[in-house]
C-alpha cells in the first residue's frame, strides 16, 4: 500500500459508516456447524523431521532457535518442512495472500495432503475476499483441511461488501486473529512476524518488508501445537464448507480449480537461497539434508491470546476484571518492567497507549537506557496508525528514549537489509531485547489493536547470544537504515539526524508536501482505539 493509504483504522471507519446508511440488515454466523475436534499428535519415530530434532537436542528441556531475518531463508525453511512433513502440518496466519508466495506454500500443503500427511490450516478471514474457490479446492484434497476464523458470513467476494453485510456486528468482525505459527510433524517450527505473501519474502515489485523470523524444535515445540490446538477447536474457527458459498462441484472439480490456480505455469518456484546470510547462516536446508541441525539452545516461553478475545471476553473472577497473564502484551510488559540494564524494541505500528507510556516511564526512572524502533510516516503501510504514534514521539523523546524511523531511501542503500532496488522498504519486525539476555518474538505490534482487538503469538527466549543477535540486526537498521529523533531547542518539533555529516531535518523525512498535508487532515477523525 502506498504511503497515506487508507487503511486500517481509518478504513474500518469509512465502511462502518457507509454501510449502517446503506443496509439495515446483517448476515449471521450460521448455528449447526460440524466440528471434528482434533488434537496435535505425538512425536513419531516414522518421522525424519523428529528423528533430526531430537538428535539435535542436547537437553529435553531446551529449545533450539535459529533467527532467519532474510527473506530467502525463512521461505524456504517453510517450504522444505512442508516438503519433509511425514504426519501432520499445523499451518496458523493471519493472512495467505493470493500471489506467486501465497499460492506456491498452499501447493505445498496440497501436495503434504496427497502423500498421506493430515494438513491443518487456520486462516484469518480478513484477506480471504474472493478466494473460496481457491481455498475450497484445496479443502477437496484428501487429508487437507481448511478453517477460517471469526469468518464474514456474507459479501465473501468483496472486501468491502464483507463488512457491509456485517455492519451490525461490526465490533466482532474487527477483532482479528494475527497470529502466525507453522508446525512440521509437531517436531520443528516457523514463528515471527511474516504473513504469507511476496512483500514479506522480497518478491513484491511495489514494497518489501523488513522482517524476524525464528526456526525452533524442542521443548517448547508441543506448547506451540496445544496453542495452535485451542484455536483450531475453537467455537470461532469454521470449516470453509460452513462459509463459503455452496457448491454442487465434485471434489474433482474443485482440486482441478485449486491446480489450475496454484500451477507451475502461475505459481513459479521461489528462487534457491544465498549460501549465507548477514549472521553467517546458511540456509536451513541445508543442514536438514545433513540430518544435523546447528542451533542455539536455550530455555522458551510461548504465549498466545485467548481466542474468546473475538468476542471481546476478558480474564475476570467473581465479575471482577482481572489481568490476562497469559497475553502475549501481559507478558512483554512485565519483562520490560523487569529491565535494569537495556530495553530495545522494534515494532512497524507504534503506539504505546498510557500503559504503555508508564511502563517506559518506570524503566527510565532507574535511568535503564530504552530503544525504539520504527517505521517513518514515509515507510509505514499503516499511514492511519502514524498519527496516533506521532502524538507520543514529545513525550517518549523527553523522557530520554532513543527513538529511530526507517528511512526507505536509506534503507534502499543499504545492501545489509536486502536488495529493494526501486520498491520501498518497510518495517514489519516485531522483537524486543531486555537487559541483553531475554528475546521476544512474535506477531504482536505495540499499539491498541494488538492489545485489545487481535489474538497474537509470541515466544520469550532465555538467551544472551540470541539477544546479541537481534541487537546485531537492530544497530544495522539504526545506523543504514533509519533516521534518529530528537526535540529542536523549542523542546516542541522534532528533528531527524542520519549520517553524522548531514544537518537535521525539520519534516517527515522522504515525505511530500501532499503526503504531510493528508496526514494533518485525518489525524483529529481518527481515535486513537481504533488503531
Amino acid at each position: 500500500m502506498a504511503a497515506l493509504g487508507i487503511s486500517r483504522g481509518m478504513s474500518l471507519w469509512i465502511i462502518f459508516g457507509t454501510v449502517l446508511l446503506a443496509l439495515p440488515g446483517c448476515a449471521v454466523l450460521p448455528t449447526d456447524v460440524q466440528r471434528t475436534i482434533s488434537r496435535a499428535r505425538p512425536l513419531s519415530t516414522d518421522s525424519a523431521l523428529a528423528s533430526i530434532a531430537q538428535a539435535a537436542s542436547p537437553d529435553p528441556d531446551l529449545s533450539g532457535f535459529r533467527l532467519m531475518p532474510i527473506a530467502a531463508y525463512a521461505l524456504n525453511a517453510r517450504i522444505e518442512l512442508a516438503k519433509r512433513a511425514q504426519t501432520t502440518l499445523d499451518v496458523q496466519y493471519y493472512h495467505i495472500q493470493n500471489d506467486d508466495t501465497g499460492r506456491y506454500i498452499l501447493r505445498m500443503l496440497r501436495d503434504a495432503g496427497l502423500r498421506g500427511v493430515r494438513v491443518r490450516l487456520l486462516l484469518d478471514d480478513l484477506y480471504t475476499a474472493g478466494e473460496d474457490p481457491l481455498l475450497l479446492g484445496l479443502a477437496a484434497t484428501p487429508n487437507v483441511e481448511v478453517r477460517l476464523f471469526n469468518p464474514f458470513p456474507a459479501g465473501r467476494s468483496h472486501f468491502l461488501l464483507r463488512f457491509a453485510h456485517s455492519a451490525l456486528d461490526f465490533n466482532r468482525v474487527s477483532r482479528r486473529m494475527h497470529n502466525k505459527l507453522f508446525i512440521a510433524d509437531g517436531a520443528m517450527a516457523v514463528a515471527g512476524g511474516r504473513n504469507l505473501a511476496d512483500a514479506y519474502f522480497m518478491r513484491n515489485t511495489i514494497e518489501n518488508f523488513i522482517d524476524l523470523d525464528t526456526f525452533v524444535t524442542g521443548a517448547v515445540v508441543p506448547r506451540l501445537s496445544s496453542l495452535f490446538d485451542q484455536y483450531w477447536n475453537s467455537d470461532y474457527s469454521y470449516p470453509i464448507a460452513a462459509i463459503a458459498s455452496p457448491s454442487n462441484q465434485s471434489n474433482t472439480t474443485q482440486q482441478a480449480t485449486f491446480e489450475q490456480a496454484s500451477g507451475p505455469e502461475t505459481t513459479p518456484e521461489p528462487d534457491k537461497p544465498p549460501p549465507n546470510d548477514m549472521l553467517g547462516y546458511g540456509p536451513i536446508v541445508d543442514e536438514l539434508n545433513a540430518g544435523k541441525l546447528g542451533l542455539i539452545w536455550a530455555t522458551a516461553e510461548a504465549y498466545a491470546d485467548a481466542p474468546d478475545r473475538v468476542i471481546g471476553k476478558k480474564t475476570s473472577y467473581g465479575n471482577v476484571p482481572l489481568e490476562d497473564v497469559e497475553s502475549v502484551r501481559y507478558n512483554v510488559i512485565e519483562r520490560i518492567r523487569s529491565a535494569r540494564q537495556s530495553v530495545v524494541v522494534i515494532s512497524p505500528y507504534l503506539i504505546p497507549g498510557q500503559s504503555g507510556l508508564e511502563a517506559i516511564r518506570e524503566v527510565r526512572a532507574r535511568d535503564v537506557p530504552f530503544t525504539l524502533i520504527t517505521n517513518s510516516l514515509a515507510a509505514t503501510d499503516e499511514s492511519v496508525v502514524h498519527t496516533g504514534y506521532r502524538r507520543y514521539r514529545p513525550e517518549l523523546l523527553r523522557m530520554g528514549v532513543d527513538l529511530y524511523e526507517l528511512s526507505p531511501a536509506r534503507v534502499s542503500r543499504s545492501l545489509r537489509m536486502g536488495i529493494f532496488g526501486p520498491t520501498i522498504g518497510r518495517l514489519h519486525a516485531k522483537s524486543a531485547v531486555i537487559d541483553e539476555k531475554v528475546l521476544f518474538i512474535g506477531s504482536m505490534n505495540f499499539d491498541p489493536r494488538s492489545e485489545l482487538l487481535n489474538t497474537e503469538l509470541g515466544l520469550f527466549i532465555q538467551s544472551p547470544e540470541l539477544a546479541q543477535q537481534v541487537l546485531k540486526l537492530m544497530d544495522t537498521i539504526k545506523r543504514q537504515g533509519a533516521y534518529r529523533l530528537h526535540l529542536a531547542g523549542d523542546d516542541q518539533h522534532i528533528e531527524w539526524t542520519g549520517a553524522t555529516n548531514e544537518a537535521p531535518l525539520t519534516e517527515e523525512p522522504d515525505t511530500t508536501v501532499w503526503q504531510r498535508f493528508l496526514l494533518e487532515l485525518i489525524a483529529p477523525l481518527v481515535p486513537e482505539s481504533m488503531l
